[in-house]
């Protein structure tokens, strides 16, 4: 069965209950949950029967104790995660406007998995990356790591790709969480060169790239598979022989949150290419899926909720997404 391995950070998340807010005072009541783009994205790969583990650093609090417990409960290897004495998981607030669009607040600058890439289990981490078939990680999982951890990573992530492993980018950018924009563009240009698929969206580009058509954008990615999302419900695909775009199917229910939208396309699109989807096929999954996960609240939706299995073309390990 192919592998996934999922780079990142899950934190605690408070979220807007639905009539929840207090008249008068601006507030309301919260729920408590657990996300962080990643992580979704290894949730909903799990839930579409893909093998994957998620890497990162947590504490040896309660919190952290549970958050364990739930991705043990979806099938969601926690192996390669690291428990540090003392730390604590991040915590960040997500508050919905009236279309559903969010907007987060975080608390992070002490959480465990910025650590990932400095502690003495790093290398035994980084050197299993060559036992998977993907390597997954977004730009957020990039920007909590220093310059040296990232290049710890990415020289790790060029060691795999020798053994056929695969690396997909998404380009999940938050501007908080860049020292600056140069920074973050020299980050991206690095992940392009050595990623095999890239997922992005006009989004996170034009946050960098202010101005440029999308032509432009598009040329700054020389890896040879490219997702993007327009700001419309379609994607653009680029892959070797072709270019492609997909619409998503109109919407039959209300849009209650769009929180995880881009985690799940991304989950839903990897497992249709690992298990032999084309690419047009894997964006039509992921349109799918996504469209699903934004008529409910919060990061991941419930299991009764999720798209009926479909069967795809049997694909050989390590052979599917290139």
């Amino acid at each position: 069965m192919a592998s996934v391995a999922c780079i990142g950070e899950c934190m605690v998340e408070l979220r807007q209950a639905q009539g929840g807010a207090s008249a008068g005072q601006g507030g309301g009541l919260y729920s408590r949950g657990f996300g962080g783009d990643t992580l979704n994205t290894a949730v909903y790969l799990a839930r579409l029967e893909v093998k994957v583990d998620y890497l990162t650093a947590l504490g040896d609090d309660g919190l952290s104790d549970e958050m364990i417990a739930a991705w043990n409960a979806e099938g969601v290897g926690t192996r390669r995660v690291v428990r540090l004495a003392g730390k604590l998981p991040g915590l960040y607030m997500i508050q919905l406007d009236a279309k559903g669009e969010r907007q987060f607040f975080h608390w992070r600058d002490s959480a465990a998995a910025r650590q990932l890439m400095s502690l003495p289990e790093t290398d035994e981490i980084l050197n299993s990356l060559m036992s998977y078939d993907v390597v997954y990680l977004s730009a957020i999982t990039l920007s909590i790591y220093d310059a040296s951890g990232r290049d710890r990573l990415f020289a790790a992530i060029k060691r795999a790709r020798l053994l056929g492993t695969r690396f997909v980018f998404d380009t999940n950018f938050r501007a908080r969480g860049w020292p600056d924009r140069d920074v973050a563009r020299e980050v991206f240009a690095a992940a392009f060169v050595i990623a095999d698929i890239v997922l992005t969206s006009t989004e996170d580009l034009l946050a960098l790239f202010p101005g440029e058509s999308r032509d432009q954008l598009m040329a700054r990615i020389p890896s040879p598979e490219l997702v993007f999302r327009l700001a419309e419900p379609v994607s653009l695909l680029r892959f070797p022989g072709a270019t492609h775009e997909v619409r998503a199917e109109p919407m039959t229910k209300p849009v209650v949150d769009t929180t995880a939208a881009g985690d799940s396309f991304a989950a839903a699109y990897i497992a249709a290419r690992l298990a032999g989807s084309d690419p047009v096929e894997a964006a039509q999954a992921g349109h799918r899926l996504a469209s699903l996960v934004i008529c409910y609240p919060g990061a991941i939706i419930p299991g009764y909720a999720m798209p009926p299995k479909k069967r795809h073309r049997p694909a050989a390990s390590r052979q599917a997404t290139k």
